[in-house]
């Protein structure tokens, strides 16, 4: 809203006004506005939940060997990020960018989603909370939805990249087509020529490709918003863990973001530009600025939990964003954590079937997810339970140092991911 008012104001020649026409400014104070919101609201959210009793079933103490108690914690933290993100993109965003209305409809949705899981948890007093059935459709509709509105919407194209030679190839370089188009391409990292299309996936169906590469496109990004949230809800488990992380990772897309919608940084990186995707910047501020307030409270020993409403909603925000901007297959690289959470669970579930249908007690891992590995002492082990991993690491780690090490391993892959765009 802002941006319109000072934007109106630029036309009488109000000195200033023209500040609000550049991305940069914009973005940094989303994030600093989201980081005070944050910390401000975040203060009188946690003496409203205390005050009214609301907290989380409380955990149990023996996952965490150094004997912590955390009970009483007040949970759904999830709200302080959610709040501390809308406002800064309502007053500081433009509300008719196709992007900014679907990071917002992401934002609320999930956010709706992991606010019902959370409620039940804490004022049904019910801790498996809502059934995972009705998450999975949540997410998947959301999916959904995000391809659907990509695929109709006038607005959400993007300008091929192309390579032009010169000289007999002696000189190479890379422009942008003049038309912008839809696409159902997406980046791919190692390789020189770095742009996959669905479409050609799908050309064993004749005439109907495009029609069938679209249908991929949105299954893909049905899969990616399903996947990444809920190895977001997994990585949710230690003081601070989650919110670190996602700061990191989203750090890393406000990045890819930018580049994506500048053409000259684009045509020097050799990716597709993304008209109108630098309104996505200010959202991502908007975010980690969120996220490092909220921190400010849920760093170890932590005054809130961040609840599913927030790691439903970070994760399906991290998977939107990279969909948008055509990157989503670097998610395995930049999201490494939450995928190795992810694996970590379903490997330990089937090797531990595996073994009780032969009757035998086994794990992979002494616990899941692999974070919690790192905290269990020998005595906490099963002493009938075969473990593949029953010596590492040797001891317990403590949980903020766990939790450090995680933000360092994000870094590198957060690192790791935006090289991507110059190795092929």
């Amino acid at each position: 809203m802002l941006y319109y008012f000072f934007r109106f104001l630029e036309q009488f020649g109000v000195p200033g006004s023209n500040l609000w026409s550049y991305i940069s400014f914009r973005a940094l104070l989303a994030l600093m506005l989201a980081l005070v919101v944050s910390a401000w609201f975040g203060e009188y959210f946690i003496k409203w939940m205390k005050r009214h009793n609301i907290s989380e079933v409380q955990r149990d103490a023996a996952i965490d060997p150094f004997g912590v108690q955390k009970i009483n914690v007040p949970s759904m933290g999830g709200i302080i990020i959610i709040v501390s993100v809308l406002v800064p993109c309502l007053l500081l965003g433009r509300l008719r960018n196709i992007y900014m209305i679907l990071m917002i409809v992401t934002t609320v949705w999930l956010g709706l989603l992991g606010f019902l899981d959370d409620y039940i948890k804490n004022f049904k007093k019910n801790k498996d909370g809502l059934s995972g059935k009705f998450k999975i459709l949540g997410q998947v509709l959301l999916g959904l939805l995000v391809g659907l509105v990509l695929y109709f919407s006038p607005d959400a194209v993007i300008r091929e990249n192309v390579e032009v030679e010169y000289q007999g190839g002696v000189r190479t370089e890379v422009v942008h087509k003049d038309q912008a188009v839809k696409s159902t391409k997406t980046t791919i990292p190692f390789v020189k020529n770095n742009n996959l299309d669905y479409t050609q996936l799908m050309s064993f169906c004749g005439k109907y490709k495009t029609q069938a590469g679209w249908i991929l496109f949105v299954l893909v990004t049905i899969f990616v918003i399903t996947a990444v949230s809920n190895g977001a809800n997994l990585n949710d488990g230690m003081d601070g863990m989650a919110a670190g992380n996602s700061a990191i990772i989203c750090f890393a897309l406000g990045v890819l973001a930018y580049v994506s919608s500048h053409i000259e940084f684009a045509s020097y990186l050799n990716i597709m530009y993304v008209p109108g995707s630098q309104e996505l910047v200010i959202y991502i501020c908007a975010m980690v600025g969120a996220l490092i307030g909220f921190l400010w409270y849920n760093a170890y020993p932590a005054q809130i939990f961040m609840g599913d409403t927030g790691s439903l909603t970070i994760g399906g925000v991290i998977a939107v964003l990279s969909i948008i901007i055509h990157k989503e297959l670097l998610l395995p690289i930049l999201c490494g954590v939450f995928l190795v959470e992810s694996l970590s669970v379903i490997l330990q579930v089937e090797y531990f079937k595996l073994g009780k249908r032969k009757g035998l007690r086994q794990r992979i891992f002494k616990r899941t997810p692999i974070h919690d590995n790192f905290r269990v002492l020998p005595s906490q082990l099963d002493p009938d339970c075969r473990y593949v991993f029953r010596n590492w690491p040797h001891g317990a780690w403590h949980e903020s140092k766990i939790t450090v090490r995680f933000w360092i391993t994000t870094i590198l892959l957060a690192a790791a991911t935006i090289i991507t765009l110059k190795i092929r």
